[in-house]
């Protein structure tokens, strides 16, 4: 690169790098688009709509067509957020909270009526018309369309059979595209039909054929489709067309979704809730992220001289860019998506070390910087596009799979991930080779590597593996005392065992901060448990306060400390039990969604390394870190809720890119063994290379980290916490204990295929 273009390059960066950062403070137009304070947050970091439904009918319905309706109402209401909850409130209500919206009558308005959709047959068996046209008027779309209106009640065409499927009949409903008679493109609903509903729908759409009439789709008091029968549907598999556009269909299909569940709900009510956390924990978080992200320029640059400035100024570039992403693909922000933030910041700083680390390498052997840089960033490459590949595919995989916060959790962690490798791999370089060219071109200022001695860790395995044996046995046994003596292995929280949700109208206005202050350490008095959640309803004195379970007594004790040292009504205090938010669906597709992540690990780790004993001794690793950090929240009696699951997942994507780049370094030196080498040589000398890079990647995440748990409130405390923990095991796992698995299993599998030949 010549001087001139150098400086050229390096002023447009500059340029890109404060605007970039101007639009993440300050953002674009009236509305701020693009800045931090325009990023959608969760209810935990900025309140949200909460709406409480109730079961219509007077019986008590039945405990699975509850969760049905639950697990059924969570998936449809994730397309307003990722992080949205629903849960069950005493016997026959059901509650749903969604965050980074406020109008929670538009909420209601979408939502409809869930439970009250019907298939509606033209006319009733004696030939009567159940609904007939009126007129016309216009769609949403500006289309002028007929107009039709039911003649009958819905109880009187339920007498007559003229409803001829229910919602419940449908088992998928889905929005596509496809070509039609003449090649064109067109929108249509997909239905697929339940086994009672495909003969249903036989018997209706061979009769409505014969006498050329529609079949009328009825939802929450008005027609949202009315198709005509064009043959007779005996497969239970039925498409609607005349769709306008995709979002048309897509909106027809959630109607027929959000009318199948098995409950019909009505409307209880909803209010506009505060943030869990307050404006102190995002106050404290930020506080804690520019503390953490100076510690890492400060570290970046001691330790690597001018490649530690050119990263910094990356990673500068890259947290603009990832507010500016985050804003973009309207995700909304909680704390298991601020663990993926956390993770692919680390990832980024894990990129840049291994480069520098390359770099110093090709110094030590009398290269010159120009050189250096261009082979550091090579041999790099493959280390840095595997582990990041590797956890790029949990990351999709639980995105797909996942649901609420894994999601959330997922979608952060894929965008920083390629946000990552583009600032190390592109914007790194860059300006290492722009300075190069401005004269900086001294090995000193770029680090040479000095010549480390040999560490021989395989030589220690059994003392690994004996101490990471007593650790996790000792974390079986304190959950077996606690079991014992608590009722309970780990310290569930709401999210896990559900509680008691406490409405309070306090006799003034106070902010979160006070309440958690002033309130809580009373609440937490009488339950004896720290798990206590609160929240406020925008406009109104009224707070919402959630606990474990509370019997009669500590619910009398409850009302009694409102009303002597608060003041309070006691007539405006009610409390109802609530279910868990974390339904066993939502539990059940959190391990699915793990497992085949793992899985898929797995397959990559064993295509790319052609070997499928590093993806067997990857996957043991990470679930030694797993047990591990479970017997730290043990011990700890740490809260597990929803973040647990995001505490986790992060270690696990920590503790896979740290194994695979001592992997990449086994794979090369392999290819380089002399005569005089042997297995144990390699993989300890492989190890003793990537010591710094892993050392230094964990120091600086766990900067990261330790700022939160430093600056964070209580609850973000409690996830910082054992993420720590998770950094120092992941670390320890990558350097003590992966090499030595995957050479137990090299040696082992060998030595019987050897013996067999024999």
């Amino acid at each position: 690169m010549k001087k001139n273009k150098a400086i050229i390059g390096l002023l447009i960066f500059v340029l890109a790098l404060a605007g970039s950062a101007y639009m993440a403070v300050f953002g674009v137009g009236a509305d701020k688009s693009g800045s931090a304070s325009s990023i959608k947050l969760g209810l935990d970091l900025a309140g949200g709509v909460s709406i409480t439904y109730q079961v219509v009918g007077d019986e008590k319905p039945d405990k699975d067509d509850m969760s049905d309706t639950i697990y059924k109402l969570q998936q449809r209401v994730e397309n307003y957020s990722t992080e949205a909850q629903v849960y069950q409130e005493g016997n026959d209500r059901i509650n749903i909270e969604i965050p980074g919206v406020s109008d929670a009558n538009a909420i209601l308005q979408e939502l409809g009526r869930p439970g009250s959709l019907y298939f509606i047959a033209q006319t009733d068996n004696e030939g009567n018309q159940n609904y007939y046209q009126v007129g016309y008027g216009v769609d949403d779309n500006g289309s002028i369309t007929a107009q039709y209106e039911l003649t009958k009640s819905i109880e009187e065409l339920q007498a007559d059979g003229s409803i001829v499927l229910t919602g419940t009949d449908v088992a998928e409903a889905s929005a596509a595209s496809r070509r039609d008679d003449m090649q064109n493109s067109e929108y249509v609903v997909q239905l697929t039909l339940t086994d009672a509903g495909t003969k249903a729908f036989a018997d209706a759409t061979t009769k409505a054929l014969a006498s050329g009439e529609s079949i009328a789709i009825y939802y929450d008091g008005k027609f949202v489709s009315v198709p005509n029968v064009i043959a007779a549907i005996t497969d239970g598999s039925a498409i609607i067309t005349g769709q306008h556009s995709f979002e048309e269909a897509e909106k027809l299909a959630s109607t027929i979704r959000i009318g199948g569940l098995k409950l019909e709900l009505q409307e209880l009510r909803s209010n506009v809730v505060g943030a869990q956390l307050g404006s102190d924990a995002i106050e404290s978080s930020l506080k804690a992220a520019a503390v953490g992200f100076a510690l890492v320029v400060v570290f970046m640059v001691a330790v690597y001289y001018v490649p530690g400035i050119a990263a910094s100024f990356a990673l500068g570039l890259y947290t603009a860019l990832m507010v500016i992403l985050l804003y973009a693909f309207d995700v909304t922000l909680t704390l298991p998506g601020i663990a993926g933030i956390i993770l692919s910041i680390g990832m980024a700083v894990d990129a840049n070390v291994i480069i520098f680390a390359r770099i110093r390498e090709e110094l030590a052997t009398g290269k010159t910087v120009q050189s250096a840089v261009k082979i550091g960033f090579s041999k790099a490459l493959s280390a840095i596009l595997d582990g990041n590949i590797t956890t790029l595919i949990a990351a999709l995989v639980l995105g797909i799979k996942g649901t609420g916060s894994i999601r959330g959790f997922a979608l952060t962690l894929a965008i920083g991930i390629f946000l990552s490798m583009f600032t190390a791999l592109f914007v790194t370089r860059f300006i290492l080779n722009a300075l190069y060219a401005l004269g900086v071109q001294s090995p000193k200022a770029y680090g040479v590597a000095k010549e480390r001695r040999e560490l021989k860790l395989l030589s220690k395995k059994n003392l690994f593996f004996a101490l990471s044996a007593v650790v996790i046995v000792a974390g079986f046994v304190v959950m077996g005392v606690n079991n014992s003596a608590k009722g309970s292995a780990l310290n569930y929280s709401l999210e896990f065992v559900g509680g008691t949700s406490t409405t309070v109208t306090l006799n003034r206005d106070m902010t979160i901060g006070e309440i958690d202050s002033e309130i809580v350490p009373h609440i937490e008095n009488i339950t004896g448990d720290g798990n206590v959640q609160t929240t406020k309803v925008a406009g109104s004195n009224q707070i919402i306060i959630k606990t474990r379970t509370l019997d009669v007594a500590e619910r009398e004790e409850f009302a009694n400390v409102m009303v002597n040292n608060f003041g309070v009504d006691a007539s405006s205090i009610t409390a109802e039990t609530i279910s868990a938010t974390v339904s066993s669906e939502m539990k059940t597709d959190a391990i699915v969604a793990i497992t085949i992540a793992t899985l898929c690990m797995l397959v990559y780790i064993w295509f790319r390394f052609k070997d499928i004993r590093f993806g067997a001794s990857a996957v043991i690793a990470l679930l030694h870190d797993v047990l591990v950090v479970l017997a730290f929240y043990a011990v700890a009696r740490v809260s597990v809720g929803n973040t647990f699951i995001a505490c986790m997942l992060t270690i696990v994507g920590y503790s896979i890119n740290a194994t695979i780049v001592i992997f990449d370094r086994i794979r090369e030196n392999m290819s380089d063994m002399g005569k005089k080498d042997n297995l144990e040589d390699v993989v300890n000398r492989s190890i003793s290379q990537t010591l710094s890079r892993s050392v230094f990647t964990s120091m600086t995440t766990f900067f990261m980290v330790a700022a939160l748990e430093v600056f964070g409130v209580s609850s973000i405390r409690e996830f910082a916490l054992p993420l720590m923990a998770g950094i120092i095991c992941g670390t320890y796992s990558s350097i003590c204990l992966a090499g030595a698995f995957w050479y137990l299993l090299r040696t082992k599998i060998d030595n019987k295929t050897n013996s067999a030949k024999k």
